[in-house]
């Protein structure tokens, strides 16, 4: 059993070296104008090495370094294509978002489980993918909904994406990469866009599917979480002044932690967006969008995810969720009332805030609940004439 605890140390490997001092300035000032070519490109000469969770040596570039966080991927030394791969998921989704006790609903979902009918003729890879992703704004919904409209400019026809067949270790980096850098392609985009206010940002969190290969990229507090044989596995970090980790790359970057909040401002660590408390783009800023990425390769074992905003998991455990999404699938196999449902227990659980869920699964629909299965069945009896003028009588008060 894999135990919610243990999950961050077998699922985040940081080191936070950059050094940077803050200075906010009080008025609301854009960024300096960036061209998207001069973006940071995937590292051609390492730099820095990180250790990956399988024990292999990634390298890092200079530029990302600059950002100031870093995240590991698990990489696979082996060749996964159609010929020799014995396992694909199945798979099959649904969501639900409800605005809460908020007066306005500032969430905004993606659910694509079919990658290669959205993309037509830019899809190159033989293996079927699907996307999904989570973008819970804050200060209006200006920048979630504007990073929903662009999300498949952003993480696909401009993401520079692995053109190979096979996927290998090298394929792995780069998708990595390239998923990175969608997520600071479209932090750029918020700072230059002049419709959306300078205070007005999105957290977001993003789900590959290749294959048998899912890809987790995070940025900010919502979550994934694997339900694995059952068992609740976190496949992301929640971004906020409460982690040990981010509180102390924040304060080595200059940020402060002060009430609970970056600057007193923000509940996030991480987020697209809100460039009146980010330096100019490709500092080390305490505040910034660059995700940790996590992968994994599905077995099995591994039956669906659940992606949700921080509405749900501010009243719900990892392993809550997964039980009773786990339980409502066997009763019925839909995700898309899975997903209802889940938003219904969080709202009886009196979360205060937006709420979304997305519930993606990897297996077919199970014909038969194994639990309705072994409930004794009600056996009807019928009664004779006697007993049938006794029971009258009685109800008569004869």
């Amino acid at each position: 059993m894999v135990a919610e605890a243990a999950a961050a140390d077998i699922l985040f490997h940081q080191s936070v070296s950059v050094q940077y001092h803050l200075c906010v300035s009080s008025k609301k000032m854009p960024p300096s104008p960036i061209e998207i070519d001069a973006l940071p490109t995937p590292p051609t000469t390492p730099t820095t090495v990180f250790q990956a969770a399988s024990g292999v040596q990634i390298s890092r570039s200079e530029s990302y370094q600059a950002l100031g966080c870093s995240a590991s991927i698990q990489t696979t030394t082996f060749v996964d294509s159609p010929r020799n791969i014995k396992f694909l998921p199945t798979i099959r989704s649904g969501s639900h978002t409800d605005t809460g006790r908020r007066r306005s609903n500032e969430d905004e979902h993606i659910c694509i489980d079919d990658l290669s009918t959205r993309l037509g003729t830019l899809y190159t890879w033989l293996l079927p993918s699907s996307f999904y992703a989570i973008f819970d704004g804050h200060g209006g919904s200006d920048a979630s909904s504007y990073v929903k409209k662009n999300a498949m400019r952003f993480f696909f026809e401009d993401a520079g994406l692995p053109k190979n067949s096979d996927i290998n270790k090298s394929f792995l980096e780069e998708l990595e990469n390239s998923h990175r850098r969608a997520f600071l392609v479209a932090d750029q985009a918020l700072a230059d866009e002049r419709s959306i206010d300078a205070s007005c940002g999105t957290t977001a969190i993003t789900a590959l599917v290749l294959g048998r290969h899912l890809l987790i990229a995070n940025a900010g507090d919502s979550r994934a979480v694997l339900s694995r044989k059952g068992d609740a596995v976190q496949l992301s970090q929640d971004h906020r002044p409460s982690s040990v980790v981010e509180r102390k790359r924040v304060e080595d970057l200059g940020g402060v932690i002060e009430y609970g909040y970056l600057n007193g401002e923000l509940a996030v660590t991480r987020a697209l967006g809100d460039w009146c408390m980010k330096l100019p783009f490709g500092s080390a800023s305490p505040l910034t969008a660059e995700p940790e990425v996590q992968h994994i390769l599905l077995s099995e074992d591994d039956e669906f995810l659940i992606i949700g905003c921080d509405g749900i998991w501010d009243v719900m455990s990892n392993q809550d969720a997964v039980s009773l999404v786990r339980r409502k699938l066997r009763l019925h196999g839909d995700p898309q009332q899975c997903a209802r449902e889940l938003v219904d227990q969080a709202l009886c659980r009196a979360s205060s805030d937006n709420l979304t869920v997305i519930v993606v699964c990897f297996s077919p629909v199970d014909g038969q609940d194994p639990v309705a299965s072994q409930r004794p069945r009600l056996r009807c009896c019928s009664l004779s004439e006697e007993a049938r003028r006794k029971l009258r009588s009685l109800l008569e008060g004869n």
